[in-house]
């Protein structure tokens, strides 16, 4: 499906200044000019990285886009950063994967690194000579924090990690993993016994394996990274040591909930296109498929959804630009956006019939790419026992409210242009 650039829809005014409404147009004009003539390219060769989009992107500047002027970045904010997955993710959700996986570390950096570190990292985001990645997944304990078994001890001047994370984004192309390792003797709780460490993609002892193609998001690489002893100097530590957990949590709360409530949004988005536009031009009768009262029904249910959808993805995010506790909303946004995407899908293909299953057909990769927003940040599952502390009251800790400082940092200007 190509981009059509298109004006923002009229509930999203609200959450949108004028230079988010520019990057908004200017997101729909790369999407159409760079991203959409090599998304058949990218789903035929399921088994290639997409470099050049990323090299583009970078180019931008869009990596750094919540990234302050200080350091060379945007200083854009959150919503800018949703209108800039979204729009790349109506086209294409394995270059929006690109776009988001590498802001996931960009925001661990901001809130929890030095102001050395951010002087020696964070310009190279901005310049787009440097990629990240965030590695916390392992084969054993998958996305849960307290089971990492990869280790860090120290040796004199120096961290020596040891372990392998799996399913991480960016895999191929970053420069530097930010790597969450446990640091503490077993029986010390979590919440002191992980620590976070930038690790270089070229330190002796990494290897990145062969990139395997996934169910969808043909392009994008989210590989296993294996450590075998590799050294890191003391300053490599992103934060105190012993709060890696926060580390985590933290940025997969601020950056991946809402980054793939971006993806979902978007993959949404043309599900819903592409649907409307077969009834609309298969005939039937003696007038479209689009007439057909049982049809109407089904695809007015989609529409709904999409609407319900990009009001959470927006609203999450401009909350957390204005400083505000909004934990819950950004979980919300992930879990129901994902879910409500996903019933569309399913929708759309019972809507095309056989069509559906045509290999080249659109409509086939879109359903594929849906699915990989399930996983990550935390399943279906974990969302809603988030959502249930929130609803008794007992969710603790509002990293949204902790890091308010770095999050109004953005605040746009009512008397903005």
């Amino acid at each position: 499906m190509s981009a059509t650039p298109t004006t923002p829809p009229p509930a999203l005014r609200p959450y949108l200044t004028a230079r988010h409404e520019l990057l908004w147009d200017e997101a729909d004009a790369f999407a159409a000019e760079h991203v959409a003539p090599r998304a058949a390219r990218m789903e035929a060769a399921p088994g290639r990285v997409e470099r050049k989009v990323a090299d583009l992107m970078a180019a931008r500047g869009w990596f750094a886009v919540t990234v302050p002027s200080a350091f060379g970045g945007l200083s854009a904010g959150h919503v800018a950063k949703t209108i800039l997955v979204h729009r790349i993710a109506c086209v294409s959700a394995a270059a929006a994967a690109i776009l988001q996986a590498t802001l996931i570390p960009v925001g661990a950096l901001l809130h929890f690194a030095t102001y050395e570190q951010k002087g020696r990292w964070l310009p190279q985001v901005a310049d787009g000579s440097l990629l990240l990645s965030i590695a916390v997944t392992e084969p054993q304990a998958g996305g849960h924090i307290g089971g990492i078994e990869t280790t860090a001890e120290r040796a004199g001047s120096e961290w020596v990690i040891t372990g392998s994370k799996i399913h991480i984004g960016n895999s191929h192309l970053a420069g530097a993993h930010l790597i969450v390792a446990r640091t503490a003797e077993a029986g010390v709780s979590t919440s002191q016994a992980l620590t976070a460490f930038m690790v270089e993609a070229n330190r002796p002892g990494l290897a990145v394996s062969d990139h395997r193609p996934g169910l969808g998001l043909h392009g994008f690489s989210a590989g296993r990274l294996d450590l075998d002893h590799v050294r890191v100097p003391e300053d490599h530590v992103v934060g105190e040591i012993g709060r890696g957990l926060s580390v985590a949590q933290s940025s997969s709360i601020l950056y991946g909930r809402p980054n793939l409530a971006a993806v979902s949004l978007g993959i949404h988005e043309a599900i819903v296109a592409t649907t409307a536009t077969r009834l609309k031009t298969r005939p039937r009768y003696r007038g479209t498929l689009s007439d057909l009262p049982v049809l109407r029904d089904r695809i007015g249910g989609m529409e709904a959804r999409l609407r319900a959808g990009r009001i959470l993805a927006y609203q999450s995010v401009h909350l957390l630009d204005q400083g505000l506790p909004c934990d819950a909303d950004l979980i919300n946004a992930k879990y129901l956006g994902h879910q409500w995407a996903v019933q569309s899908a399913q929708d759309a293909m019972e809507l095309h019939g056989a069509h559906a299953l045509d290999r080249d057909y659109v409509l086939q990769r879109l359903w594929r790419d849906i699915q990989h927003t399930y996983p990550p940040a935390g399943t279906g599952e974990v969302q809603r026992i988030r959502l249930a502390d929130a609803a008794f009251d007992e969710d603790h800790i509002q990293w949204s409210e902790r890091l308010a400082a770095e999050a109004a940092w953005a605040r746009p200007d009512p008397t903005a242009a």
